[in-house]
């Protein structure tokens, strides 16, 4: 009994005293972290793994230290066992918590919350990174645990034996999740995509919330979540639209009438983008892309700084421009024409002659050479678009 109690009042001063030490370090570090990110973090996130790992260590090292190898060896080894399985499970969430506090750190030094961000691929590669290693901090703390056990030492020749067959059958078996895991750390180091890019998956509109090892949250427009495979954006094909900026450009497309002005539609598409705040000042061209079928397709391509802004302005297009087809140019709204009688009656609906040729000899149409009527040229950013669009020289051989 005096032995039993002795251990038990040792054990009990050992952890008292690690928790003190582990306080005194604990307020010591707070008052430190004043100046340092660092200390902050391991004062936020790594105490309450440090105190159980250090007030266990202490109770084993007094156990140890309290007990005769002659005396009470079976509780001994017991609870000793115990002890060490304890010790490796807190210094498991130790390591653990430390690499939180890793990845906060090294986050810190990047602006992650900004509408254009350049350092979104550096917080996706440390997020992916910092769970992988968790990950396989669990597995070797498990595997560590367990080999503890004289039991599973002493089949261990025999696992490695059969090591071959059981690795083929878990690939087997996990060949969906390993794809998974692979396919994340192929994203997280290829750049196709990152937390916070803007993509387009299956015709959904979205932002890239959370990217794990094995799947991607997807925040739609609509604050509806799509939680999709990390193997679907290695396999099929997806739409990114911030991967090297967040500037985007979008169209708002208009059936009309052959009647219309398309140089006045033009001036009243530019006097719009530039009295509205949503216009980044890059991009505002209208072209007539087709002309069949009775009515002409006019479209208005105009740019934003970001996504949601180009959403607003070209909602903000198609309600303007809408609206002024039918107040100042009622006659160009689509319709089909079914004319019996004598054409020249002069009701509004009917074709007259125009007053003047809308091309003369060896000139242009009224606005085809306007910046607003080109979208690949006319300007340094649609004479930078058409270079990249420009293919290779065509060779001679191929024109015969």
């Amino acid at each position: 009994m005096q032995s039993y109690l002795g251990t038990i009042i040792a054990a009990l001063a050992a952890a008292a005293g690690a928790l003190f030490v582990v306080g005194v370090a604990h307020r010591i570090t707070r008052r430190l972290g004043q100046r340092s990110l660092l200390l902050t973090g391991l004062a936020q996130h790594a105490h309450r793994a440090f105190q159980v790992a250090a007030t266990i260590l202490a109770v084993q090292f007094a156990v140890r230290f309290t007990t005769g190898y002659a005396t009470g060896t079976g509780w001994r080894q017991a609870l000793l066992h115990i002890l060490v399985l304890g010790v490796i499970a807190a210094t498991a969430w130790l390591v653990a918590a430390l690499l939180v506090v890793v990845e906060d750190t090294a986050l810190a030094r990047f602006q992650v919350e900004v509408a254009d961000n350049r350092h979104r691929r550096i917080r996706t590669q440390v997020v992916l990174l910092r769970r992988l290693t968790i990950a396989v901090v669990i597995i070797l703390a498990l595997g560590v645990m367990l080999m503890t056990f004289p039991a599973v030492r002493g089949i261990g020749a025999g696992v490695l034996t059969s090591a071959g067959v059981v690795g083929v059958v878990a690939a087997l078996a996990a060949q969906s999740l390993l794809g998974n895991v692979f396919a994340g750390l192929q994203l997280a180091f290829s750049d196709a995509v990152r937390l916070g890019d803007v993509v387009v998956v299956d015709g959904e509109w979205g932002r890239i919330e959370e990217l794990t090892l094995s799947y991607v949250v997807l925040r739609i427009w609509d604050d509806r979540r799509l939680i999709l495979p990390t193997s679907y954006f290695t396999s099929k094909p997806f739409q990114n639209w911030t991967r090297t900026e967040a500037a985007v450009l979008g169209t708002a497309e208009f059936d009309v009438d052959w009647s219309i002005s398309v140089q006045a539609m033009r001036e009243e598409l530019r006097r719009l983008v530039e009295n509205s705040e949503l216009w980044d000042g890059r991009v505002c061209v209208l072209q007539v892309i087709d002309a069949t079928g009775g009515m002409i397709k006019v479209r208005a391509l105009v740019s934003a700084e970001n996504a949601g802004s180009l959403w607003d302005l070209r909602c903000l297009v198609r309600e303007h421009l809408v609206a002024w087809v039918w107040e100042q140019r009622p006659t160009a709204m689509p319709r089909t024409r079914a004319e019996v009688g004598d054409a020249g009656g002069g009701q509004p609906w009917q074709w007259v002659p125009p007053r003047h040729r809308p091309q003369t000899a060896g000139g242009l149409a009224d606005g085809a050479g306007s910046d607003d009527a080109r979208i690949f040229g006319g300007s340094e950013d649609g004479a930078a678009r058409s270079e990249a669009f420009v293919g290779p020289d065509e060779p001679a051989d191929s024109r015969r």
